[in-house]
């Protein structure tokens, strides 16, 4: 057993997820906002569902399943086109949204799996990540390894465990804010977020054009 192999591979896989879920983005946003509602499980989910995309593309990069990329690549437009709708429905939908004082009832109806599947597929519908992945084993020295399964199988474990612990430092600094802030800042948070998502949304869908 090549052990110090894989214990290498794990920690690049690590390092990898990691830094892909970093950049703040229109799930970053939704996440910290979720937190920030005083449902912290929803915020962890939120990530982690943001995560769990993040390790699709990477098990497709790691496993150079061409099939698969074939068909992200052929239906790119459509992806990046669901991706805006949905990231300017939600940017709407935070900036509408009433202070925390008043919105326990909303609250309650966004269920801790629609909190998952949001961001799943929110983060799914940017196939760039793809090539982002695809740069990054590069960088590191990692090529595909669909001739290793083994191998390529602790690559994935150490992104999906590098992206979610970042999800969970960022879910955990922000619920020891969530006290500290007043339902005005709430109120101003929930705004500034909507109109950065909705900002997102036009970039995504501009790029199309």
């Amino acid at each position: 057993m090549d052990l110090p192999i894989y214990i290498t591979l794990f920690f690049k896989g690590i390092l990898v997820g990691f830094i892909i879920a970093v950049p703040i983005g229109p799930t970053a946003i939704l996440c910290i906002k979720r937190s920030l509602s005083g449902r912290h499980i929803l915020g962890l989910l939120t990530g982690l569902g943001a995560g769990l995309a993040d390790t699709v593309y990477g098990t497709i990069a790691a496993f150079s399943l061409a099939g698969i990329a074939d068909f992200i690549e052929e239906y790119n437009f459509y992806l990046r086109l669901f991706g805006g709708i949905l990231v300017a429905w939600i940017g709407v939908s935070i900036f509408r949204a009433p202070l925390r004082s008043n919105d326990n009832g909303s609250k309650e109806n966004e269920t801790l799996l629609h909190g998952f599947t949001s961001a799943f597929f929110l983060t799914l519908s940017n196939p760039i990540t793809l090539l982002v992945f695809a740069a990054a084993f590069a960088a590191i020295g990692v090529g595909p390894l669909e001739d290793s399964f083994v191998q390529a199988s602790i690559l994935v474990l150490g992104v999906f465990t590098g992206a979610s612990g970042w999800w969970l430092m960022l879910v955990t600094s922000v619920t020891l804010m969530h006290h500290k802030i007043s339902d005005a800042q709430l109120l101003w948070i929930n705004r500034s977020s909507g109109v950065m998502l909705v900002g997102f949304a036009l970039y995504i869908l501009l790029s199309l054009v």
